[in-house]
């Protein structure tokens, strides 16, 4: 079952060598996700699992040990699910969503319990995430997720998606329900007002929903700001 879930989002700009000089303006958003790991480590799960979102061709899990890297965004930074070691030559490489994730785990030199990843497909149906949300949480005794994504790329004028006034009621609902673990309010969350609003994180929201709907967790909000106009909420759930 699920015992502990952190919420991060997965921009690039995350990782400093990629933000380079512009490092420092995302240096809370960054600690934040530190600390919501160490919820992850303290409730000492048997399987860690980094879900994150993706296209149908990245949708899927990925094994202990996948690679990825950052020269798609011109570092030459590369990371693994778990310590690397067990990772297959010619494998699958990890999208953005969980080369983030896999670069986070490795500033806190995971060693709390095998780590694997898994993107949904962001055109999944609410009921489709909240499923295999469950059936996540059943694939160890003590299971641990790391959960992906961003809210709308509609907060400002220079947004990746410009401007779209429902922007900010979007990821203020979605800020709440994250914040409180409100499973009715992340169900909820419209898959095709997210779809326009760029809003990739909502799918595995929502299979993090499903996760928890027998599991009893109460949520904390770390983080929530829109820099660069796209909205990034940090939260853990214990």
């Amino acid at each position: 079952m699920l015992v502990a879930a952190a919420v991060c989002p997965c921009p690039p700009l995350l990782v400093p060598e990629v933000a380079a000089g512009a490092a420092s303006e995302l240096d809370a958003a960054r600690d934040a996700c530190l600390d919501a790991l160490g919820v992850l480590a303290a409730a000492r799960p048997d399987l860690l699992v980094v879900v994150g979102p993706g296209d149908e061709r990245e949708a899927g899990f990925y094994p202990a040990g996948a690679r990825g890297s950052f020269r798609g965004v011109g570092v030459g930074l590369d990371v693994a699910l778990g310590d690397g070691r067990d990772g297959a030559p010619g494998g699958r490489p990890l999208p953005q969503s969980l080369a983030v994730g896999a670069w986070l785990l490795g500033r806190t030199r995971w060693t709390g319990a095998p780590v694997e990843g898994l993107v949904v497909d962001t055109r999944s149906g609410a009921r489709q995430c909240a499923a295999a949300g469950e059936d996540l949480a059943r694939r160890a005794q003590r299971v641990a997720l790391l959960v992906m994504g961003d809210g709308s790329a509609c907060r400002t004028l220079k947004a990746p998606g410009y401007l779209d006034e429902r922007a900010a009621a979007f990821d203020r609902r979605a800020t709440e329900a994250l914040g409180s673990a409100d499973l009715d309010a992340l169900a909820a969350l419209d898959p095709g007002l997210a779809r326009e609003l760029k809003a990739a994180g909502r799918a595995p929201w929502q299979l993090l929903g499903g996760a928890a709907r027998s599991a009893g967790l109460a949520g904390r909000l770390l983080y929530e700001d829109a820099p660069y106009g796209v909205g990034y909420t940090v939260a853990a759930w214990s």
